[in-house]
Formats: structure tokens, sequence, C-alpha cells
């Protein structure tokens, strides 16, 4: 009697290893997403102390611009546009006297891999009001066209 597997029990092997696979690729690109949304907290907070400052020199926020929050063009400033080693650029957003929006956009083009997979931009910002040094994040997909949960800390 020759002992081995058949082609159908190899076929089949073949076909659950394939899923499997797809699985993992799939929890893979959510991960790393999920790290990188991570990146744009890191830089939203950096910016939060600078806006706490500006507040406190100046007791408004309706001047302030992203050249007042560390944000521009040079390399040892948080990105004001997408650069080859960074997936978010930020900014200031809407304001009043007494807060503002500080947001993060997710660059989608560079040749970072894996891209952002709906080929659309989404923004992770915070809503942060100095006076009383309370911020909540938020985070729009424009690919869903809504606000989503997956990438808020």
């Amino acid at each position: 009697m020759e002992k081995g597997f058949t082609l159908l029990e190899l076929i089949v092997v073949i076909v659950i290893l394939g899923i499997l696979a797809t699985l993992g690729f799939t929890q893979y690109t959510r991960i790393t997403e999920r790290m990188r949304a991570a990146e744009a907290v890191a830089g939203i907070s950096a910016m939060r102390k600078f806006v706490h400052q500006y507040w406190l020199e100046n007791g408004t926020l309706t001047t302030i611009t992203n050249s007042d929050v560390g944000v521009g063009s040079s390399s040892d400033q948080i990105p004001s546009s997408c650069r080859n080693t960074n997936y978010f650029f930020y900014s200031v957003g809407s304001q009043s006297q007494s807060s503002l929006e500080i947001r993060a956009t997710r660059c989608t083009s560079g040749g970072k891999s894996p891209n952002y997979t709906t080929g659309s931009q989404y923004q992770i910002g915070m809503t942060y009001n100095p006076s009383t040094g309370s911020g909540s994040f938020w985070c729009y997909d424009y690919g869903v066209g809504g606000t989503v949960s997956w990438c808020v800390p």
C-alpha cells in the first residue's frame, strides 16, 4: 500500500491556505492603517500644545495660523504637505475665539505601501478648547462620506 496524498487532498489544503492568506492580508492592512493613524494622533497632540501656548499668549484663536502651531514645509516642522517620510499632512481648521479644529489628512500617493484602500482621503482631527483643556477626537472618511470610528484613538 502506497502512502501519500491524493490530488483532491492537496487542492483542499491549497484552497484553505489561500483563504487564510487572504484573511491575514486584510487584517495586516487594517493594523497598518491603525498604526499610521497613531502617527496622526501624535502630530495632533504636538500641535495641541502649540495651540494652548498661543491661546495663553494671545487670549484668542481667531488669528492662529499653521506656522503658529509648528506646521510648515521645512524638515524640522510638522508637515503641511505630503512628504516621503510621513503619511499625513497637518493644518488648523475652523476656529472660533475659544476653540479650533486640528486636522491630519491622510496622504494617498507617494508610493507608500499599502496605500489607503478606498483610494480617498480621510482626516483625523481634534476639536480643542484651550480654556477648558478639553479636546475630542474625530475621524471623517471621504470614501464613506461620514464619520468613522476605526481610526479614532
